[in-house]
């Protein structure tokens, strides 16, 4: 066994009595010990996060466009390590864990680009009688210390989409990354360290819980950016009083398919969305609602598409389901689907478990109150539903507590609107799955789905503080 992995704080690597092990979800072999932080790391942590500020706010646009460009580029030259760190940690396959990697690369590239173009104004004053020569000028500063909590499930990418906003508008952070997958972010944290980001820009901190609360009431930290589970976001939030706060919590994404949709291309593309990386994601496909004339035919193509996926070992390029991150997630999802089943629903496909890898499992005669449609799965596992007309289809998908993203099929722009109007969710994809999402567009949800969106341009807005400077502007003297 290796030494334990050290942390990150201020340019130096940490190490400590206390570790915690990181698990292969695949094969339960044992990766690594991470060192954890405790109560005095944790606040040195803190301290050189907020002592920093002052640092980073004074760079240069081009001087943070410089080091995310490095950053990207480093991440680019080692992306087979990263790749191979994510599959092992996270169990992700690694078709899927190279994709996070590149898109983690453009996450940081954009973010560079963003870096050189945080945008200001001019506010013309003189709307009333005596501001005639009055002339505002507003900017966006740096907002300070951010506090990123990030999840197992893109462990890279997401660790990416608090980071490289939070440079790229001149703040330092600290990231506390998820118990089961540290080691990308500390890899990260090393890349950062190497682009020539100056100490304590970064900050990468395992910890337990109670620690990770702590910095969350942290006063020096002006902005905490939470992605995870819906109860902890809110009961972090309602923690932090004055201070700013984003979430990216869950979702059950459904997606509506009318009677003039591309079926194969639909059922394709469910078949991707909800059973990718075994449908660890908050958008990842859970109910589907299909127009009853074509809801045999369109879950014929599903369950044809379902069954050529690959389970299995996530080293292997072709897998496409893998294992849930832990026994206790598989074993979870498994008496989901015997509730259900117990409670009327039919199982099309899959519905077993082999340790932690639980089969790809298309049911139907599903209830709106069963787990399986009102919660989030967080596995493998899609429900379709027959409906009559479109309002229908649109009451049952925002009968849910979630609103991150859902999909419509259809070639009706009409259709396409009205479901834009009614849905209740962040963003509606025509004719595309709500597991859809380009880096650089602005991504969140509604109702207990989230607060705020990210996206880098948005996330930039988020760390920034605006500031008015109102000039009172006179008319030049004469030359003598």
């Amino acid at each position: 066994m290796q030494e334990p992995r050290p942390f990150l704080v201020h340019g130096q690597w940490k190490q400590g009595d206390g570790t915690a092990r990181v698990v292969n979800p695949f094969n339960g072999q044992v990766i690594a010990d991470v060192v954890q932080a405790t109560e005095s790391d944790v606040e040195q942590a803190a301290a050189s996060t907020s002592g920093t500020a002052a640092t980073m706010s004074k760079l240069p646009a081009h001087a943070r466009y410089n080091i995310l460009q490095q950053i990207a580029a480093m991440i680019y030259q080692r992306r087979g390590e990263f790749a191979s760190t994510i599959t092992a940690e996270a169990g992700k396959p690694i078709a899927d864990a190279k994709r996070e990697v590149s898109r983690a690369i453009q996450t940081f590239t954009v973010a560079a680009e963003e870096a050189r173009r945080i945008p200001g104004e001019a506010v013309p004053l003189d709307w009333t009688p005596g501001t005639d020569s009055h002339l505002g000028i507003l900017r966006r500063f740096p907002i300070g210390p951010v506090l990123g909590i990030t999840p197992f499930n893109f462990p890279l990418n997401l660790v990416a989409h608090k980071v490289a906003p939070a440079l790229a508008a001149g703040n330092p952070i600290l990231i506390k990354p998820a118990p089961q997958t540290p080691l990308t972010a500390l890899l990260l944290g090393e890349v950062a360290l190497n682009a020539g980001l100056p100490p304590g820009g970064l900050n990468v901190v395992p910890c337990d819980n109670a620690l990770a609360e702590k910095l969350v009431v942290d006063p020096r930290f002006k902005l905490l950016s939470f992605t995870g589970s819906a109860p902890v976001g809110w009961m972090l939030k309602a923690k932090c009083g004055k201070k700013r706060v984003t979430l990216e919590l869950g979702g059950n994404a459904g997606v509506v398919i009318e009677p003039d949709a591309d079926l194969d291309l639909a059922a394709q593309r469910c078949a991707a969305g909800g059973f990718g990386y075994a449908g660890q994601t908050c958008i990842s496909v859970q109910r589907v609602f299909v127009h009853h004339s074509i809801a045999d035919l369109f879950t014929t193509k599903l369950l044809m598409h379902v069954a050529r996926l690959k389970a299995g070992d996530p080293t292997d390029e072709a897998t496409t389901i893998g294992p849930l991150i832990d026994q206790a997630a598989a074993q979870r999802v498994e008496s989901w689907i015997g509730e259900a089943v117990a409670e009327g629903a039919r199982v099309l496909l899959g519905g077993k478990r082999m340790g932690s890898v639980v089969e790809a499992t298309v049911l139907s005669n599903v209830k709106p109150e069963m787990k399986v449609s009102c919660r989030e799965v967080f596995g493998p596992v899609v429900t379709v539903t027959p409906y009559r007309q479109l309002s229908e289809a649109i009451a049952l998908l925002n009968q849910s507590d979630y609103g991150l993203q859902a999909g419509v099929f259809t070639q009706d722009i009409n259709k396409i609107f009205h479901a834009f109007r009614h849905l209740e969710v962040g963003a509606v994809l025509a004719n595309e799955i709500p597991t859809f999402r380009a880096d650089h567009m602005p991504y969140g949800g509604v109702k207990d789905s989230g607060l705020g969106r990210e996206g880098i341009r948005v996330a930039i807005e988020d760390m920034t503080e605006p500031k008015l400077l109102v000039l009172n502007l006179k008319e030049p003297a004469s030359s003598p």
